[in-house]
């Protein structure tokens, strides 16, 4: 008899415990196992933190930019609401680690895709084509990147940037180098350099900010071709088939057009047209 009622509440015991792991499995939804159901408590995503108009972190802790928007609008596809995202700081440097280590779900952080990265991680998109470009004074005569020669040009230490313009079309423009754009943007406001390098969209990013409204253009160079991609950790063909739905529903409903407005109207941008998805413009 004894031994009937020890089975007996070992029985109950274990119903408990199997009725709240399964209540756990519907409340819970783990972003590192590969799911994308969506509906979880959170979802980790990368994006850059210094980047006005393309990934910013706010002074009140919010964040702003073309990358964040991309990066809302395809989480609200994977069943996530706004207040379920958390923003990860993702440098360049640790991109690729961030995904193969689960830190974060997936990346839009100016990812241009290219060969050796594909070896590495996944895309989807692309979701814009930018260019390197220049960005100097808005009464500058510098029409063409041949007028730099003699010229003061800014880009980041390590950037290959500026190096592309002495190299193609100014071989004696003086170069410049700053620990990061907003030093190379504060200059070129001073008169201390000329003007500055990269991609035109972080250019634009950077001329759109209040501060900068109208004291700025982009000249229209295209020194490169910049496919902007979503990483996404390498052999999850689920969560990129699922995202890239998502990119071209906010293309074709115009989500895409008003976060691009909306983020480098004031630079005067001029964007391509929104890329499709899988071609890779070289």
């Amino acid at each position: 008899m004894k031994l009937r009622k020890v089975s007996a509440a070992s029985a109950a015991v274990l119903a408990l415990a199997l009725a709240a792991t399964a209540c756990g499995s519907d409340d819970k939804d783990d972003t590192s196992s590969g799911s994308t159901s969506g509906g979880g408590d959170k979802i980790k995503i990368g994006i850059k933190y210094d980047q006005p108009g393309l990934g910013l972190k706010e002074p009140d802790g919010s964040f702003s930019g073309f990358d964040v928007d991309v990066a809302t609008y395809v989480a609200k596809e994977l069943g996530y609401e706004p207040n379920q995202i958390t923003f990860v700081e993702t440098k360049s440097a640790d991109r690729e680690n961030a995904l193969s280590r689960g830190d974060v779900k997936f990346i839009a952080a100016t990812y241009s895709i290219n060969d050796e990265r594909a070896k590495k991680v996944d895309f989807a998109g692309p979701y814009l084509l930018a260019h390197q470009d220049l960005l100097v004074k808005k009464d500058s005569t510098i029409a063409k990147g041949a007028d730099l020669n003699g010229k003061n040009l800014c880009s980041v230490t390590g950037s290959t940037s500026a190096q592309n313009v002495v190299d193609k079309i100014a071989p004696k423009a003086n170069l410049r180098q700053n620990s990061g754009y907003s030093e190379c943007i504060a200059a070129l406001q001073s008169g201390a350099v000329d003007a500055v390098t990269t991609d035109d969209s972080i250019l634009a990013g950077f001329a759109a900010q209040d501060k900068y409204k109208g004291q700025f253009k982009l000249v229209g160079e295209k020194l490169s071709n910049e496919n902007y991609g979503v990483g996404v950790k390498k052999g999850d063909k689920a969560t990129v088939d699922k995202i890239n739905a998502a990119l071209e529903k906010m293309v074709s409903d115009g989500a895409w057009d008003k976060a691009v407005t909306e983020n480098f109207g004031p630079a005067e941008y001029k964007n391509e047209q929104a890329p499709k998805i899988g071609v890779i413009v070289k």
